[in-house]
C-alpha cells in the first residue's frame, strides 16, 4: 500500500487538486486517485511532485508492506 502526504502538503500550500495536476501535466482525477490510495504513480510523477513541493520522494510517498495473514 502507499500513502502520500500530497493532501496535506497542497493543503498548507493553499493548492487545488486541479492546480497541483496542471503543474504535474495530469488530470485532476489522478491527483485525488494518488490522495486516496487509489493509484501508484509513474517514478517521474512522482519526482514531479516532490518537485512541485520541494520535498525528497521518500516525504511525500511511503510504502506500507501489506501483512500477510
Amino acid at each position: 500500500m502507499l500513502e502520500t502526504t500530497i493532501h496535506e502538503l497542497r493543503w498548507k500550500m493553499k493548492m487545488t487538486q486541479g492546480e497541483l495536476a496542471e503543474k504535474v501535466g495530469v488530470r485532476r482525477e489522478t491527483i485525488g486517485a494518488l490522495e486516496n490510495g487509489k493509484y501508484n504513480p509513474s517514478l517521474k510523477l512522482a519526482m514531479d511532485i516532490a518537485t512541485v513541493f520541494g520535498k525528497p520522494v521518500e516525504e511525500i510517498f511511503k510504502f506500507i508492506p501489506d501483512e500477510e495473514e
